[in-house]
């Protein structure tokens, strides 16, 4: 057997490892386009602390707690605390003027949201004890909540007993602003449709996004750990490495703000990359190690371990280092072949290919989700939702080059601006 076909053979086994690690999200996304998991209504109404991170968040913050006071659920049960985190502004004040319970905290070298939550339920134990709440909800101050958000999260928090963490439909509150928003909004929108609906469906945990979720205190009774630039991807791993699941609530709609512009975009999903390989670096070989272990059935998990080890893994960065591999052998084709003109040709045609289909399969999962949750998507006009289908690929290639810087450079924190001041009567007014 000559060098080419050795190669060649080698080659196509990676490259079909690396396709069967992750096909199991066609499975998922299938799922998620026909079936969800529901929640029976529960006669328990649980009290529970409302978390609430703010850093100069004065435009945005009112709104959330207002839209908190007016959902349908029992105001006694429901307790806001803010954390106005390195806050230059009016944060602290405008929280405490709608009845929140606030504390200031200044350190700015612990600007990540964590060390809010991590300061925040430190505080929250010495006052008022955290296991005086059946859970907590963790929020972002540009969030906006559905009129039933609590009603539906408290039927699918009490169908578990509070075991297991439920997450939330992310929507987005400035959907159909510019290209640039609708492409954050298809984003988040896709991962619940595509994602999160199809896992909860087959019993296996999914991830949380962001934040729009619900824990049960006694996870914090120790206080909060996750501090990284991505600490909802740190917490995920962690709650399965601790036996729990993060179950997925269809019908919970929390709606956040998007970025606006190139720049904020780039910024903010470098950090996500940063985020992303800091996880894999510190939780991969954890989790590696769990399925081969032997656990009670409760406890074992054993195919959401594997699919959070799937979804950590930074598969861009593999994919890049085997296509630089690839490279490099044809390179090298020239000692071993006077055919390698031929061999060129075939490899810039099979790349050519694949790049096609990625983008297409890319662009009608788009459609999919567009069609899917038509009723959930307001205010974006024909012609965005045309541009961001043809952009969307491209949006999610970015990935990529992304990732590969993220591997080499130091990315710190910065704060996203929030401005939109849409509220709870325009949004819920609008659901369907």
């Amino acid at each position: 057997m000559n060098y080419i076909r050795i190669i060649s053979i080698i080659f196509i086994i990676i490259n079909v490892l690396l396709m069967i690690y992750t096909t199991h999200y066609i499975v998922f996304a299938v799922v998620g386009v026909f079936k969800k998991k529901t929640f029976p209504k529960t006669n328990k109404i649980n009290k529970y602390g409302i978390i609430i991170p703010a850093r100069n968040e004065e435009k945005v913050v009112g709104n959330l707690i207002k839209s908190i006071q007016k959902n349908n659920y029992p105001q006694d049960k429901l307790h806001i605390f803010v954390i106005a985190h390195n806050c230059t502004d009016k944060t602290a004040s405008i929280s405490r003027k709608l009845g929140a319970t606030v504390y200031e905290y200044n350190n700015e070298k612990e600007n990540t949201m964590g060390y809010a939550f991590k300061y925040l339920f430190k505080k929250i134990e010495e006052d008022y004890k955290t296991s005086n709440y059946d859970g907590f909800f963790l929020f972002n101050a540009d969030n906006i909540l559905s009129e039933d958000y609590f009603e539906k999260m408290n039927n699918a928090f009490e169908f578990y007993k509070g075991k297991n963490v439920i997450t939330s439909c992310r929507n987005s509150k400035n959907f159909g602003t510019n290209i640039i928003s609708a492409l954050y909004g298809l984003y988040f929108m896709s991962g619940c449709r595509l994602e999160c609906r199809g896992r909860s469906a087959l019993g296996c945990s999914t991830r949380v996004q962001g934040t729009g979720y619900v824990i049960n205190s006694d996870i914090v009774k120790d206080g909060w750990k996750y501090v990284t630039l991505t600490e909802d991807w740190e917490f995920s791993a962690d709650q399965i490495l601790q036996g729990r699941k993060i179950v997925y609530c269809d019908d919970a709609v929390f709606y956040d703000e998007q970025p606006l512009t190139i720049k904020i975009m780039l910024r903010q999903r470098l950090r996500w990359a940063r985020g992303h390989l800091l996880v894999f670096f510190v939780k991969a070989k954890s989790l590696f190690k769990k399925l081969f272990k032997k656990l009670p059935k409760d406890e074992s998990n054993k195919f959401s371990t594997y699919d959070i080890l799937a979804n950590i893994t930074p598969i861009f960065i593999v994919s890049t280092a085997i296509f630089i591999l690839q490279l490099i052998f044809i390179l090298l084709m020239p000692l071993f072949t006077n055919n390698y003109i031929e061999i060129w040709r075939n490899y810039l045609y099979t790349m050519l290919i694949s790049t096609i289909y990625g983008y297409l399969i890319a662009l009608i999962s788009g459609v999919i989700v567009f069609i899917c949750e038509n009723k959930r998507i307001k205010d974006v006009s024909l012609i965005t939702k045309v541009g961001v289908i043809f952009l969307w690929p491209v949006f999610l290639f970015l990935s990529y080059p992304l990732e590969i810087v993220a591997l080499f450079k130091k990315v710190e924190w910065k704060a996203i601006p929030h401005t939109d001041t849409t509220n709870f009567e325009k949004l819920n007014k609008k659901r369907i």
